[in-house]
This record gives structure tokens, sequence and C-alpha cells, in this order.
């Protein structure tokens, strides 16, 4: 709506007024006098509607604004339409905050606000059950002070809002919670609070199961491996004709073996929390150790080079760390033609020390590259079958590197070869520059 400048009308009315006052005083013969009482009669008037303004503010602004004339009636039309605005303004507010509020109860998560320093500002329903707030009571505090479980408290000093968190509910200590933080606005956080209680104990029971059965298989395998190695060193009760089938006996009880013994270990990795406090891992003579065993395995068949920057260390579980980096490498030769070359390099890049094992191998399509740390998945189960392969080898690389804080990051093109790389963003540099080794071998 487009309001006309009052200001042309009150002056022309102000000099009209102004010239009649004088030319009456002039007539009557005493114009200061008649000024005089013109200025005493225009000052009541704005004296009376300026109470008029105050009283109307003052007592109640539903009604309607009181009526006047001139630049008085503008002012008053004028602060009326702005309330109106802002009455409407403040209506559809609450309306939007009312059907937000509707929308967060109907969620399938708890739902809590947070201010920037950890307060809670409002919750839906759900968060009430879960963590057991009371409203308003618990309004203002801060989450750490109601949520005092360990690793909630852990997460929240570390400030990684990628990921999520898993605790039993204050309230429900059979109930279990994934908690997540999600940062939005200006300074703001949601806390998503969601019962994965169903899944968890599917997981433990799935858990539960690999670990029991991995322990029970152990049994009978050494059993049969005994058996297999006794027939076969017995002459008289094993003919010519039994060779192939012990031999293949035993071929099935060593990969029988070695899926067992990756079943644990990622068992293991999986129900185990990491150590609170990692001694400093020589990556050097671990990767010596690792590359000699893959060249064991290679049997002079690829081009295996290694290059250390031995300025570069990280903090961890040796043992776990052999293994994931064994699993990279006994891929990359296991898939790698004879006469094909392997690439080892510890490194820094991007602010963070990198383990990388580039092959010439076939390559992997790009549709499996999301899929390749699931267990058992194969993207040639025919190969990996004769290869002796469990299919469990980059779970294991997958957890190892997740339990040091780093990620696996794989690039492949079909027909060109693979690279494999685990990304450690904690390290640190040993010495002022770097020393780079290198080393060959056939």
């Amino acid at each position: 709506m487009l309001i006309s400048n009052p200001w042309p009308v009150v002056l022309t009315r102000s000099a009209l007024g102004l010239a009649a006052t004088l030319l009456i005083g002039l007539i009557v013969g005493a114009p200061l006098l008649v000024f005089a009482i013109g200025a005493a009669g225009l000052l009541l008037y704005n004296l009376i509607q300026l109470y008029r303004l105050e009283s109307w503010l003052r007592r109640s602004r539903k009604r309607r604004p009181p009526r006047a004339g001139g630049i008085w009636g503008n002012i008053f039309d004028g602060l009326d339409r702005q309330y109106q605005r802002q009455r409407e303004r403040r209506y559809r507010l609450v309306r939007l905050l009312r059907r937000f509020r509707e929308s967060v109860n109907a969620m399938p998560d708890g739902t809590i606000l947070l201010t920037g320093s950890g307060e809670m500002d409002w919750w839906n329903q759900l968060a009430t059950r879960y963590l057991g707030l009371h409203w308003p009571k618990d309004r203002g505090q801060r989450i750490a002070n109601l949520i005092r479980h360990p690793d909630f408290a852990e997460y929240l000093e570390q400030g990684d809002w990628e990921t999520a968190v898993k605790i039993p509910s204050p309230q429900d200590s059979r109930r279990t919670l994934e908690i997540r933080i999600v940062p939005y606005g200006q300074d703001q956080q949601l806390l998503l609070a969601r019962d994965v209680s169903e899944l968890h104990r599917l997981e433990t029971m799935r858990r539960d199961f690999v670990g029991n059965i991995s322990h029970e298989l152990r049994t009978p395998l050494t059993v049969l491996r005994g058996m297999s190695e006794q027939l076969a060193e017995m002459d008289d009760l094993a003919p010519a004709d039994l060779e192939r089938p012990l031999a293949l006996m035993e071929q099935q009880v060593d990969r029988m073996t070695r899926l067992v013994d990756d079943l644990l270990l990622l068992s293991r990795l999986e129900t185990e929390r990491p150590q609170a406090r990692r001694g400093a891992v020589n990556i050097n003579e671990l990767l010596e150790d690792v590359v000699d065993e893959a060249r064991a395995m290679s049997q002079g068949n690829h081009v295996i080079n290694l290059t250390v920057d031995e300025g570069l260390g990280i903090a961890g579980e040796d043992e776990e760390l052999r293994s994931a980096f064994s699993n990279l490498l006994s891929n990359a030769v296991k898939y790698t033609e004879p006469g094909g070359s392997i690439d080892v390099r510890w490194f820094e890049a991007a602010g963070a020390a990198c383990l990388s094992v580039a092959d010439t191998g076939r390559g992997i399509p790009l549709h499996h590259l999301p899929r390749l740390t699931e267990r058992f998945y194969r993207v040639d189960s025919g190969r990996a079958s004769r290869d002796g392969g469990t299919g469990l080898g980059l779970a294991i690389v997958k957890h190892v590197l997740s339990r040091h804080s780093a990620r696996l990051e794989v690039t492949s093109e079909v027909g060109e070869g693979s690279t494999f790389t685990a990304v450690f963003p904690l390290y640190t540099r040993l010495g002022k520059a770097p020393s780079v080794r290198e080393a060959s071998e056939r």
C-alpha cells in the first residue's frame, strides 16, 4: 500500500494559519497577543493528541486508534497499520512454531534443540520418554549434566558430529539409543536419539554367534588337519590314488582355518574397545615385515617397491595395523597378474599420513567400489575361491582403520590397476625433515 507524503499539506495549512493569525492581529491592533494565543492553542491541541496516543499505547492496542485530523491522523493510522502487520506476523510465527512442534513430535526420533553451549531449549515427547527429561524443570540445563554416560561425554568432547554414539537409555538400560548431534542455524544444535534396541540385539546375537561358532570350529578343524597329515604319512594306508583327495582335504582345512581366524579377529575388532593409550608404532619395521611376507607370497612373480618416509609416525596397535597392511598387500599380490608391479608408499599428503598400495592388476569396476569392505563380498567370487580368499580381508582393514580414526580410500580403473590408501589424520612428524628410503625387489 502506497502512503502519500502528508507534509506538503501540513506545511501549507501551517503557513495559512500563521498568515491568518498575523492578519487578525493586525486588524485588532495586537499582533503579538493574537500570535501568542494561537501558539498556545496549537500547543494545547498537540498535547491533547499526544495524551490520546500515550493512552492508546499504554492501555490497549487491541482497540482501534483515536481519530484525529492532520498529521496526528497520519501518525495514528501509521502506528495502527504497523501494529496490525506485527500482530499478523506474530500469529504466523506462532502457527509455524505450532506446526513445527507437531511435526517434531511426530518424528520417530527423540529430538532436543540445543544452544551452542549445550543447553536444552526444547524437546519432543520421545526425548522425554527416552532420556527422562521433565518440562519445564530441565529447560536450560546442559545436556552433559543430564546424560552422564562416559561414551556420550567422550562424544561431546571429541565434537565429531559426522558420527553417532550408542548408549543405554537413562530411563531403561534395556533400551539402546543411537545419539547424533546435527549443527544448524547460527551456533545451534539438534540432538537426535533413535531407539536401535532391536538392531543392537540382532547385531549382538550375530557377533556372539560368529564368535562362538568360530571357536567351536577350531577343534574339529584341528582334528581333521591331524588326521589328514597322519594319513598322508602312512604309506600302507594312503595309496597313490588318495594323494589328491588328501591334498584337497588339507587345502580346504587350511582355508577354513584362515576363515575361522579372520572371523575371530573381526569379532574381536567389533567388540573390544580400543585402548585409550597407545604406543608409537615402528612403521618402518612393520612395513618391511609385511612387504617381505608379500614377496614370499609372490614367489618372485611381481616387482614390489617400498617407499618409506621415515619422518612420519603414528600411534596405535601394532598387531592390528600389521593385519590391515598385510591384507592390503596380499590382495594386491592375489589380483595382480605375474609380471606386474606393486608400489607400497608411506608418505604425507593433505595433512595426513598415508599408506598406499598401488598395483597394476585388472582393476575393479566402479559399481563394486562402495561394497568392497562388506563381509564376504567378492568382485570375482570364482577367482577368490581359487586363490583361497575368505572375503573378510577388507572388512578387517576397515575396522582396524576405524579403531585408529583412519579411513580407507579406493581408486581403480579396469585394465589399469587399483590403489588402496589408508589415510591417518592423526600422526606425528619425527624430526625436522623427512628422510625417504626406497627399496624394491622382484
